[in-house]
Parts: structure tokens; C-alpha cells; sequence
């Protein structure tokens, strides 16, 4: 295999050499992307079983679909995305030409997460090709089957002399990021993500961190429990909670409660049938690691729904923890399985300041059939995106930018975001090299006079009539 210094050399070469700026290029190689996605459909949708146990439908719906509308998407605006922004000129330069370059950064590392394999690989590569990047990919070593195609199948659609995968565990990303790029995405949890900052820090490389947290589900006491119930059920248990924008808990009064909870019981069992562990719609978790981890969080307040697990399928079923405390751990990490807290509060205010006091999440949820009520959580709160009366669908807008504040990330992408994320937006002004007697005002020696010209001819002017 070629080492690593010689691929990353071989990547700067190609951007130097100006082979990723062309619109055309561009545009062959997210074609070269919608390929391997449809060409290889079935493959990967094999391979996520194998990793994840993830049902062809949560394949679709989740990775391969979501991934080839950000290519079409991309293809379709490509050119009014690159085009340069004009932008409004002061009277000083009514003569030039004022705009905005999109100017790819260069070579790009993307290290992606093994929950979501392929959607968190494939989305924000499409933007890194789209604004003109020579790519690194660093796909996650847990999902090993995903990773196998990714590193075997792919490049065999892109240009190989723009674009690399590589292979390995923390101790080779370890490796990779000592290497200087010129952008670095990161998906994945604080405590690598504060590790892939500060290894970027040593380089003054700009980051984009899309990180996760424990991202809050108020239920107000006027609702529909078994809609509600739904929903939550639906975006909690999907891929097995291993999706990080997943509710963490959920917070209601104690009468919503145990109206929640049958309509919850209701609801997992239309959805995994009596005995969840044989439905082909419910994922499995990554790893042994993970299990056993996620079964220690069972043991938190008391299980009122589920509870059971399997270590040999890596099996722990759809469940509800009731009379959890904040202090427990199931309430201070990041959950990332098929477990759902339910803390109880007095009300709308209460729940707020639990959430306030608490780290930013990720996303924030609130059910409600109060416009009034959804309207106060989110006037009130922080979080990267929210939600009202349903789960994670403000995902699926390629139109909403999706990115995480505080320690739940920083930076955004998906649609146009992905292509902005990952381009420099370069300012530029074009002169004339004639008419020099117009800039006598700015020249020594200094007078009052020259200073009230300049000043007046230096701000902006929003008429429409130019000399141009």
C-alpha cells in the first residue's frame, strides 16, 4: 500500500494542479457517486445488516436515500452555487468589480462514524466535491463490512488522483491527524471531537464538529399520548438508538407519564411485535463494548417497559426507564441505544430550566397541541435544530442546515450548507489600472478635506444607479 505521506503529497499535487476546480469535474464525479450508490444498492444494504442489522427500509430511508438527494440536489445547483456573489461597491469603487469567490480549501479530511456509515460519509463528501476539494476519507473501523466496500468500491467511481480512503483505528486517526489539511469534518462523540480540534489547533486548520449530546423530548400535558407515543417510539428506537439526534430523555408531569406509558407499550409493540428480538425492523447494537456499556445504563431508576437483553445477538430491547434520577449515569451520558429516561417535572418552566442548565443538545423536541406552548420551548432554548411534534424530520430538509452548538458541535451542513461548510468565501475587488486622479483624495499629504471625500466615498451606497 502506498504510505501515507505519499498518498497525502500525490492529493496536494492534484489540487495544485487545479484538476478538482472545474464545474465539470465536479459534476463527473458526484455522477461517479450517484453510481456507486445504485450500482451497489443492494451491497449496501447487505453490509449494514451485517454491521448494524439495519432493515432495508432504514437503509433506504436513512442512508442510500438521503445520500443520493444530496447528489441530485448538488448536481442541479452546482453552477449557482460556485457562481461568484456580487456584492454592493461605495462610491470610491462604483468604476471596479466587487464579488465573492467560493474557492475550495484544499485537501479535506472527513472522518466519519459507524452509526450512520454511509449517509455520514457520503453527505459531506458530496459537499467537499461539490466546492472543488481533494478528499480524505476516514470511514469508521466498527462498521467493518461498510468500511470494506467504502475503502474497495468506491474510489473504483472517483478519480483516485483527488480522493483516498484510509484505513484503521483510533491509533491511525491518531496518525492521520498529525498531518496538516486544509479542513477537517468530524462526526462523532465530545471526547474525540475536542481530540480532533486540538490536533487541528497545531495546524490552524478550521474545523467543522458534529458532535452529539442528550437531546431533550419535553411532552406538554396537552397532547395526544398515543400520537406522541409514536413518534417518540418511532425516532427513539430507529437504528436501534444509535442515531444522534435521537431523544435522550423525555420530560412531562407526572399524570402525562402514566398516560405515556401504555400508548409507549402500545406503540413498540404494533411496531417490533410481541417479541421484539425476532423482528427483522429492529437494529442490534455496534459492538460488545457498546453492549455491555448500555447495559449497565439498565440498571438506572427502574425499567417500566423492556429491559431484556442478549449478549450473544448484541440484542437489548425497546425500553423505558421511569424514576430516574438527574445524578444517575443513564442522565449524564450521551445514551446512544434503545433506552428512553423518563424524568418527570411540574411543568413548561421546570422543564425548561432542567434543559437550561444542562449542556446544549444537539436537538430538542417538544410535543404539544399548543402552538403556544412549542412556540415557549423554543423561544426559550438553545440547541442545534428543533423539532415541534415529531422527531428528527427537520433532518430531511436539505433546506434547514444541520450542526450542533456548544458541545454538541459547531458548523453545519446537508444541501447548499455542505457546499458553503466546505468553501473558503474569498472577497474580491477588481480595479482599473487608469483614472489615478480619482485616488488623489487618499494620498499624502493629509488634509481635512481629503479626510471628509474619503470618508463620504467610502460607504456603501445601496442606489441602483451605478456608473457601471
Amino acid at each position: 500500500m502506498e504510505p501515507l505521506e505519499d498518498r497525502l503529497r500525490r492529493l496536494r499535487e492534484a489540487f495544485g494542479a487545479g484538476c478538482t476546480r472545474p464545474a465539470e469535474f465536479r459534476a463527473a464525479q458526484l455522477r461517479g457517486l450517484s453510481r456507486f450508490l445504485q450500482e451497489n444498492r443492494e451491497l449496501l444494504q447487505a453490509t449494514l445488516a451485517q454491521d448494524l442489522h439495519k432493515s432495508a427500509f432504514e437503509a433506504e430511508v436513512s442512508e442510500l436515500g438521503i445520500s443520493l438527494g444530496e447528489i441530485k440536489l448538488a448536481l442541479r445547483k452546482l453552477r449557482a452555487w460556485a457562481k461568484d456573489e456580487r456584492v454592493p461597491r461605495n462610491l470610491a469603487t462604483q468604476l471596479d468589480s466587487a464579488f465573492i469567490r467560493k474557492d475550495p480549501y484544499g485537501l479535506v479530511l472527513i472522518i466519519a462514524p459507524w452509526n450512520y456509515p454511509v449517509n455520514l460519509t457520503l453527505v459531506p463528501l458530496v459537499g467537499a466535491i461539490a466546492a472543488g476539494n481533494c478528499v480524505v476519507l476516514k470511514p469508521s473501523e466498527l462498521s467493518c463490512s461498510t468500511e470494506k466496500v467504502l475503502a474497495e468500491v468506491l474510489p473504483r467511481y472517483l478519480d483516485q488522483s483527488c480522493f483516498a480512503v484510509v484505513l484503521g483505528g483510533p491509533e491511525e486517526t491518531r496518525q492521520l491527524l498529525e498531518h496538516r489539511f486544509d479542513y477537517i469534518f468530524f462526526t462523532g462523540s465530545p471526547r474525540v471531537g475536542k481530540i480532533v480540534m486540538a490536533a487541528a489547533a497545531k495546524h490552524l486548520t478550521p474545523v467543522t464538529l458534529e458532535l452529539g449530546g442528550k437531546n431533550p423530548c419535553y411532552v406538554d400535558d396537552n397532547c395526544d399520548p398515543q400520537t406522541v407515543a409514536n413518534r417518540v417510539a418511532w425516532f427513539r428506537y430507529f437504528n436501534a438508538g444509535q442515531t444522534c439526534v435521537a431523544p435522550d430523555y423525555v420530560l412531562c408531569s407526572p399524570e402525562t407519564r402514566e398516560r405515556l406509558l401504555p400508548a409507549l407499550q402500545s406503540a413498540i409493540t404494533r411496531f417490533y411485535g410481541d417479541d421484539p428480538q425476532s423482528s427483522p425492523n429492529l437494529g442490534r447494537i455496534i459492538n460488545l463494548k457498546q453492549f455491555r456499556r448500555l447495559q449497565a445504563l439498565l440498571g438506572c431508576g427502574r425499567v417500566a417497559i423492556g429491559g431484556q437483553s442478549d449478549e450473544s445477538q448484541r440484542y437489548i430491547a425497546p425500553t423505558v426507564l421511569v424514576d430516574v434520577q438527574e445524578a444517575e449515569p443513564v442522565m449524564q451520558e450521551e445514551i446512544f441505544g434503545p433506552i428512553l429516561p423518563i424524568v418527570t417535572v411540574s411543568g413548561l418552566d421546570e422543564a425548561i430550566a432542567f434543559i437550561n442548565r444542562r449542556e446544549k443538545p444537539l436537538a430538542l423536541y417538544a410535543f404539544s397541541n399548543s402552538r403556544q406552548v412549542v412556540r415557549q420551548v423554543l423561544a426559550r432554548t438553545s440547541s442545534g435544530g428543533f423539532c415541534g411534534n415529531d422527531g428528527f424530520m427537520h433532518m430531511t430538509l436539505a433546506s434547514l442546515p444541520f450542526g450542533g452548538v456548544g458541545t454538541s458541535g459547531m458548523g453545519s451542513y446537508h444541501g447548499k450548507f455542505s457546499f458553503d461548510t466546505f468553501s473558503h468565501r474569498r472577497a474580491c475587488l477588481l480595479r482599473s489600472p487608469g483614472m489615478e486622479k480619482l485616488n488623489e483624495v487618499r494620498y499624502p499629504p493629509y488634509s481635512p478635506g481629503r479626510l471628509r471625500a474619503l470618508l463620504l466615498a467610502m460607504e456603501e451606497r445601496s442606489c441602483g444607479c451605478t456608473l457601471l
